[in-house]
C-alpha cells in the first residue's frame, strides 16, 4: 500500500481543510492526477498523485483539517488490482454456493419478523471493524447534513457499507415517523424543553454557517492588525478629469495596441510607485527594533472573491508600462475569481491599493494589509460642483482616497504629503511618464 500524504504547502502554511476529493475508492489513477483539493489559509491547493495505482481507502472527508505530512488516503499498486478483484470474485462464488446449501433451511426455520429483527445489528456488526460505521464519504457527508446518526442506518450493502441512498431512505422514513406526533402535540409544544433553541434569537429563524478556513484566518489577521499598529487613516480627495480625459482619448488605440483595456488601476499603481519613491518609509515593515526599507515596488491590489478578500501581488510595478500593469492586474483578478492563485502570487508585496468604489463605496478607512504600513483606499468617482476659482463653479468628476499608516514609523506630515503627492500626479498624468 502507498501513503498519500498531504505534501508541503509553503513556508507560512502547516495546515489545511479536505475541500472535495477528486477521486473516489476504486478508481485508477496515474502519475500527476489530482486527487483532492485542499484549502489553505490563503489559496486552494490541489494535491496530485506521486505513484500510478488504485484508490484502496480515503482516510479523511470534506470538511476535515489535515496537517503537512498527515496520511489522508492509501494507493494501491495497480497490477494487485487484477488479483484482489479475481480473489474477490472467487469469494463471492463460495458464498454464494454457501448460501444455497448450508443457509437455505437456516434461513426457512426462522420467521419473516424474527430475520427482520436481527438485520440490522447483523449489518451493524458487519459494518464497524472496530465500533466505527463504514460508509463512503459521500455517505458521511450526506448524514453530517442530515443530521442522521449513521450508526442507525440500515443498509442494503452485502458488506455493510453505508451508502449515500441509505442515509437518505433513513432520514426520509424518520421525517415520516415524527410528522403525525407533531401535528397531535401542537397545542402542548410550550415546553421547557423546547425555549433553549428559542434563546438566542427569541425565537426567530436563523441559519448558522461555518466559517471557512480562508474568512477565518482573514478575520483573525484584521483583528490582529488593530492590536498590533497604531493605524490611523488620512484623507484627500482627486479631481480624475484628466485621467477620464487621457483614457477617452487612449482607450480604443491602448486595446487595439496591447489587447487589453486601460483601466484606472494602472493611473493609480503608478502613482503609487511615485509617491513610494518620495516616501520610502511607507514602504517599509517593522521587524523588531528595525525599520526594512524596501528597495523594490510590489504593490498588492486587493481582489473581492467568493471566500473572501484576496491580495495579489503585482511585482516590480516601477519597471512595468501601463500596458504591463493593466495585463498583470487582469490575470490576477481572473486567477482569484477561478480560485487559481499561487501562494506565490499572494506573498511578499509592500503596498497595497483597494478599490472600494467598484462595489459604489464614497469613503472607508482601509485595514492594513499586515506587516506592510501603508495602504491606498480608492472610492466611486462622483460628481460634484467644484469651486474652479472665486467667480466659477463646474461639475467635477471627484473622487476620496483614504490612506492607512502605521504611525509607529510613519508621522503624519510624511503620510499627508504622501497623498497629496498621489493626488498631484494624478491631475496632471502626464507627470507618471516622467517619474523615474
Amino acid at each position: 500500500m502507498i501513503e498519500v500524504k498531504v505534501p508541503e504547502l509553503a513556508e507560512s502554511i502547516t495546515e489545511g481543510t479536505i475541500s472535495e476529493w477528486l477521486i473516489k475508492v476504486g478508481d485508477k489513477v496515474e502519475k500527476g492526477d489530482n486527487l483532492v483539493e485542499l484549502e489553505t489559509d490563503k489559496v486552494n491547493i490541489e494535491v496530485s498523485a506521486e505513484n500510478n495505482g488504485v484508490i484502496k481507502e480515503l482516510l479523511k472527508e470534506p470538511g476535515d483539517n489535515v496537517e503537512v505530512g498527515e496520511i489522508i488516503a492509501y494507493l494501491g499498486d495497480a497490477s494487485e488490482e487484477g488479483s484482489s478483484s479475481e480473489q474477490s470474485s472467487d469469494e463471492s462464488d463460495e458464498k454464494a454456493e454457501a448460501k444455497k446449501q448450508g443457509k437455505e433451511q437456516h434461513e426457512e426455520a426462522k420467521s419473516e419478523q424474527d430475520s427482520s429483527s436481527q438485520a440490522a445489528p447483523e449489518a451493524s456488526e458487519e459494518k464497524s471493524g472496530n465500533g466505527r460505521t463504514v460508509a463512503s464519504p459521500s455517505a458521511r457527508k450526506l448524514a453530517r447534513e442530515l443530521g442522521v446518526d449513521l450508526d442507525k442506518v440500515q443498509t442494503q450493502d452485502p458488506y455493510g457499507r453505508v451508502r449515500p441512498d441509505d442515509v437518505k431512505a433513513h432520514a426520509d422514513s424518520g421525517k415520516k415517523a415524527q410528522e403525525a406526533p407533531k401535528q397531535e402535540k401542537k397545542p402542548e409544544k410550550q415546553t421547557e424543553k423546547s425555549a433553549p433553541s428559542k434563546d438566542e434569537f427569541n425565537g426567530k429563524p436563523v441559519e448558522r454557517v461555518k466559517m471557512s478556513r480562508r474568512r477565518q484566518t482573514i478575520a483573525k489577521r484584521l483583528v490582529e492588525v488593530q492590536h498590533t499598529a497604531a493605524m490611523l487613516t488620512t484623507f484627500n480627495e482627486v479631481d480624475m478629469t484628466a485621467v477620464m480625459d487621457l483614457r477617452k482619448r487612449r482607450k480604443d488605440k491602448f486595446l487595439e495596441d496591447n489587447d487589453v483595456k486601460l483601466g484606472f488601476m494602472s493611473f493609480f499603481t503608478k502613482a503609487v510607485v511615485g509617491a513610494l519613491k518620495k516616501y520610502p518609509r511607507l514602504n517599509a515593515e517593522i521587524q523588531d527594533k528595525e525599520m526594512v526599507l524596501k528597495k523594490f515596488y510590489d504593490i498588492g491590489i486587493a481582489v473581492g472573491s467568493e471566500e473572501g478578500l484576496v491580495v495579489p501581488v503585482v511585482r516590480d510595478a516601477d519597471k512595468l508600462s501601463f500596458a504591463g500593469i493593466e495585463g498583470e492586474i487582469s490575470e490576477l483578478a481572473k486567477k482569484a475569481r477561478d480560485n487559481k492563485l499561487s501562494l506565490d502570487q499572494l506573498q511578499g508585496g509592500s503596498f497595497t491599493i483597494t478599490n472600494g468604489g467598484i462595489f459604489g463605496s464614497m469613503l472607508s478607512t482601509p485595514i492594513l494589509n499586515a506587516p506592510q504600513v501603508g495602504i491606498l483606499g480608492m472610492h466611486k468617482i462622483q460628481w460634484r460642483p467644484m469651486a474652479i476659482d472665486q467667480d466659477r463653479m463646474e461639475n467635477r468628476p471627484m473622487m476620496y482616497i483614504a490612506l492607512s499608516y502605521d504611525h509607529r514609523i510613519v508621522d503624519g506630515s510624511e503620510a499627508v504629503s504622501f497623498l497629496a503627492k498621489i493626488k498631484d500626479l494624478l491631475e496632471d498624468p502626464e507627470q507618471l511618464l516622467l517619474e523615474g
